[in-house]
C-alpha cells in the first residue's frame, strides 16, 4: 500500500489529489508547529497539551483548504454536507491523534528529541494514515 501511494505521488490516478493533500499537509504542518512552539514556549503549556490543541486547529484549517482545492472535484459543499465532511475529517485525523502524539512522546522522552524535531516526525508519521481515510471516507 505504500508503495502504491509513492509511487502515485509522480504517476497515477490519484497524483494530483496526494500532492495537493501533501502541499495542503506541509503548509498546515508549519502552522501547527507554529502553534506548538507559541503555546509550549510563549504560554508555557505541557508539550503533549500543547500538541492536541494545536492539532485541533489544524485539523480545521486543513478541512478548510482540502475542501476547496485538494478534493475540490468531490468537495462537500453546502451546509449539510460541509459539517459532515467537517465532522468526518475530524473523526480520520482525530483517530490519527493518538498515533501523532504516541509517536511525539516516544522521540521526546525515550529519545529525548526536542519536542519539535518530535512533532514534525510525529506529522509525517499520521500523515499517510489520514491520507487514505481522507481520500476514501471524508471526501471518498
Amino acid at each position: 500500500m505504500l508503495r502504491y501511494l509513492l509511487r502515485n505521488l509522480v504517476d497515477g490516478p490519484l497524483a494530483v489529489q496526494l500532492r495537493r493533500f501533501v502541499l495542503v499537509g506541509a503548509f498546515t504542518a508549519g502552522v501547527q508547529m507554529l502553534l506548538l512552539w507559541a503555546f509550549v514556549d510563549v504560554a508555557r503549556l505541557h508539550y503533549l497539551f500543547g500538541a492536541v490543541v494545536a492539532i485541533e486547529i489544524t485539523i480545521v484549517l486543513s478541512y478548510v483548504l482540502n475542501n476547496a482545492w485538494t478534493f475540490r472535484d468531490s468537495r462537500n459543499v453546502g451546509w449539510v454536507d460541509y459539517l459532515t465532511g467537517l465532522f468526518r475529517t475530524n473523526v480520520v485525523r482525530g483517530t490519527a491523534i493518538p498515533i501523532q502524539i504516541g509517536v511525539l512522546f516516544a522521540l521526546v522522552e525515550w529519545l529525548s528529541l526536542w519536542y519539535l524535531v518530535g512533532n514534525a516526525i510525529a506529522i509525517f508519521v499520521s500523515g499517510l494514515y489520514r491520507f487514505v481515510l481522507d481520500a476514501t471516507w471524508t471526501w471518498g
